[in-house]
């Protein structure tokens, strides 16, 4: 088995990660417009859908485990012509979060049985521009909500 790794310091609570990691809006805007399908319980499905130049591509599979805000994971199959949709070719995303001084750590995990599933495209070393997304997102959300309860203030 594959299992890839990633791990990245999120300048926001946990809670804002969390919404990131989880509310349809937010995945949208880190996965490159993907439409999020799912009501977080385990064991419902969940359904990744996108469109690039005109061509719909989906992922799908089912929640695994859900304890919020430290946990949470879903297995997925990601058709491709040569694969049958079958357990064997699903793989696990994982994410854990902790808390930091002043941040969240975020660990990424994927685990991925599927035969050659070293051989597709990895992309540039380096950050992966998802991860990158997902940061900047949760950090956006976490200054926002600083600025929002500050212009409030006492009454």
């Amino acid at each position: 088995m594959r299992t890839v790794t990633s791990k990245v310091r999120i300048e926001a609570p946990r809670e804002i990660v969390w919404a990131v990691l989880t509310d349809p809006e937010y995945v949208k805007q880190w996965q490159y417009g993907s439409v999020l399908s799912t009501d977080w319980s385990v064991g419902s499905p969940i359904r990744f859908t996108n469109e690039w130049d005109g061509t719909t591509f989906e992922q799908w599979g089912s929640v695994l485990l859900v304890d919020a805000p430290a946990q949470l994971r879903y297995s997925l199959f990601a058709p491709r012509p040569d694969l049958e949709d079958k357990p064997e070719n699903y793989f696990t995303m994982g994410y854990g979060l902790e808390d930091a001084v002043g941040a969240t750590e975020l660990t990424i995990t994927q685990e991925d049985p599927r035969e050659n599933a070293g051989d597709e495209d990895e992309g540039e070393e380096g950050e992966s521009p998802v991860l990158a997304a997902l940061k900047n997102l949760a950090e956006s959300v976490a200054v926002n909500q600083q600025a929002e309860t500050r212009s409030v203030g006492p009454a």
